[in-house]
């Protein structure tokens, strides 16, 4: 009996491990978040959050519907039916009162989501120069204009811009190869392979760039993207994807370009964006930015096309 139980012990400390690793940390962590709120909306007005029920949801997405959007409110009830699920409660999310609710809400709000504007070439080529004019050290220099030009060229999430080790790196006769071992719709860690050419001008050459912050730097293994002290020696911290964000903000500011609608996604946006403007088919820019459903992919291409098949056009 006591073996039976022992084990019966294991296999449930395991399972809830398994439990645990179906998600990737920053996942569950976006989870706990979402509902921590909900659980202070439940406790300021004296109701139940674990296990709550389909009215109280609903509730509190029209308490959120004032001033967030409608991804958000998707988002959050994602995270308590998840969060039910993980503690072995049953939530009805396609319950009536939630889903004609959130149809209102979207009907009174309206669908259209406003995102972070792209960086397109002329805003690269602005902040680069704007680096290239800055007094600070060279080394600072190559390390920022690297980020950002290799964040544009390849698409990158800043999770992913940030997690690049030297070991995933591989410089070949066309380019560089950077191997990506996880990503934020990767979380089985099956990996990928993103593909950087050389570019014509070098000033603006995301392998010519991280190829010189190399040399500099030195660094021969680990992070290639890391802090530096307050005297400005590198340490071997790897920088955060806050870090990009707060980068991508200041150098925008100094280039000029007004950054309230500018974020660290702009990067990843900016080169769907181009390559769309480019002729790029909707596979290719899935390949390089790792979407895996065609939704935002095609959002890119009708914005870089606005103007391209204008029925005014040729009046």
């Amino acid at each position: 009996m006591n073996e039976i139980t022992t084990d019966l012990k294991s296999l449930h400390e395991a399972t809830i491990n398994n439990l645990k690793n179906s998600k990737a940390n920053n996942t569950l962590r976006a989870y706990k978040s979402d509902f921590k709120d909900f659980g202070a909306f439940c406790a300021k007005h004296g109701l139940n959050s674990l296990p709550t029920e389909p009215k109280i949801i609903s509730l509190y997405l029209t308490h959120l519907s004032k001033n967030s959007k409608i991804s958000t409110l998707k988002r959050r009830l994602v995270s308590i039916s998840i969060v039910h699920k993980l503690k072995g409660h049953y939530l009805d999310t396609k319950h009536p009162i939630i889903v004609e609710n959130l149809m209102g809400i979207r009907r009174v709000k309206g669908s259209i989501q406003k995102g972070k504007k792209p960086i397109l070439i002329n805003h690269l080529k602005l902040i680069i120069n704007a680096i290239n004019e800055q007094k600070s050290e060279e080394i600072k220099k190559l390390r920022d204009k690297s980020i950002i030009l290799i964040g544009f060229g390849g698409g990158f999430r800043r999770s992913e811009l940030i997690s690049i080790d030297h070991e995933d790196l591989e410089f070949v006769t066309e380019g560089l190869k950077i191997n990506i071992k996880r990503s934020k719709t990767d979380q089985f860690g099956e990996g990928m392979i993103k593909g950087l050419p050389y570019f014509n001008n070098e000033i603006y050459c995301p392998v010519t760039n991280l190829k010189k912050w190399l040399e500099i730097s030195k660094i021969k293994s680990g992070p290639i993207f890391r802090r530096f002290s307050k005297g400005l020696s590198l340490t071997d911290k790897r920088l955060t994807d806050q870090s990009v964000v707060l980068l991508m903000k200041n150098y925008l500011n100094l280039a000029g370009i007004e950054n309230k609608n500018f974020a660290g996604h702009s990067l990843r946006s900016g080169f769907a964006t181009v390559a769309a403007e480019l002729g790029a088919d909707e596979r290719s820019i899935m390949a390089m930015t790792g979407h895996k459903t065609t939704q935002m992919v095609r959002r890119y291409i009708r914005e870089a096309n606005l103007f391209k098949n204008n029925a005014l056009k040729k009046n």
